[in-house]
């Protein structure tokens, strides 16, 4: 398979801002019925996003924050691939930037070498159009997160159906507090979460604070990277990569830096307290506050028109040669989205264009 991003790619940064202009000017463009319904601003920001399943036919580019952004001209990884199975494909959610797709591709070759198995098991990456999910993440907004299982590849590639029931398995003890199963727990897991943090694309490596706990007391090996690996609340049944903002992205709003040295300190000894676990004490006297959902207006400007933009088919944004195969997935209950009269026309689709057909290869 070619992993090239010649395919997608427009040239340096200068190229980055005629893509932001582009959607900004297609949202001034906007299909008929579409406009109404944005300007009023009646669904939640991930309705909007959450209902396209195929992305715009501009050119890539990562907007706003991981947690507050939207992704233009997105890829998608094939289902499989010589080191990688894509699991949950139901959720439609192995779109990214191509230049996280690019990653992907070199760190599940890295992995098979390092003995992860034949490769990767990937979970989630972003949505077609990227921006706020009906369910889970808070991040994954603009195609430069990924997450990987803690189980590698197997050698045969997994049917539909196991790929959407195949169970999640914890690194921990469950019978202790933030304690690494020493039965599961194994050298290469460790040099897997070394190897992402080792990338210098790689800005940051989340897992849960029991794991890098675990890394901080056993590596050995070269410790350089160890500070870009960040415990965060989860993280037990699989890792979270973070790569930076790609030159040619200038729309994408960087974290800030990493902070030196290993983590492997006060910031780490803090999770092994009870002050992170406690539960808020409520207020008696505190009025309810009703939730306020992120919507488009939160979002930079050029997501509206990465929103209103017309769609790419799978077969023309699939990174690397042809769309294989294929076999339909009924989506999971969790992604279920709302019926089409009770979303704009331009998350029901085109229906001249094919959608996406979710599915793992028919090669062996």
């Amino acid at each position: 398979m070619i992993s090239s991003l010649s395919r997608f790619s427009r040239g340096p940064r200068s190229s980055g801002r005629q893509a932001i202009r582009a959607v900004i000017a297609a949202a001034l463009i906007l299909p008929l019925g579409l406009g109404p319904a944005l300007a009023a601003e009646t669904q939640p920001a991930k309705q909007l996003f959450g209902g396209m399943t195929l992305p715009s036919r501009t050119a890539p580019a990562s907007l706003g924050s991981y947690a507050k952004g939207c992704l233009s001209g997105a890829v998608a990884l094939p289902a499989d691939g010589p080191t990688w199975q894509a699991m949950r494909l139901s959720r439609n959610r192995r779109w990214g930037n191509p230049h996280m797709i690019a990653f992907l591709e070199r760190f599940s070759r890295d992995a098979a070498e390092i003995g992860w198995g034949s490769g990767i098991l990937l979970g989630d990456i972003s949505q077609p159009r990227g921006g706020p999910m009906l369910t889970g993440h808070a991040s994954h907004q603009i195609g430069l997160d990924a997450d990987i299982w803690f189980q590698p590849k197997p050698a045969r590639p997994m049917s539909v159906a196991e790929r959407e029931s195949r169970p999640f398995v914890s690194m921990l003890d469950k019978t202790k507090f933030l304690t690494v199963n020493s039965e599961r727990w194994t050298p290469t897991h460790a040099r897997l979460i070394m190897r992402a943090a080792s990338e210098p694309e790689v800005d940051r490596v989340f897992v849960n604070p029991a794991i890098k706990k675990k890394l901080c007391d056993t590596w050995t090996g070269d410790r350089t990277s160890m500070g870009k690996i960040r415990p965060i609340y989860g993280h037990d049944e699989h890792f979270h990569i973070r790569i930076k903002c790609p030159a040619d992205s200038p729309g994408c709003k960087p974290q800030a830096a990493v902070a030196p040295g290993d983590g492997c300190d006060k910031s780490l000894a803090w999770w092994f307290t009870k002050e992170p676990w406690a539960k808020p004490k409520p207020n008696p006297d505190a009025k309810p506050v009703k939730p306020r959902f992120v919507m488009l207006s939160d979002l930079p400007q050029a997501c509206t028109g990465v929103l209103a933009a017309p769609a790419s088919s799978e077969a023309a944004a699939t990174f690397g040669g042809t769309v294989p195969v294929s076999a339909s997935v009924p989506a999971a209950p969790s992604t279920v989205m709302p019926p089409a009269a009770d979303r704009p026309p331009a998350a029901v689709g085109d229906p001249a264009i094919p959608l996406p057909t979710r599915r793992p290869s028919a090669q062996p």
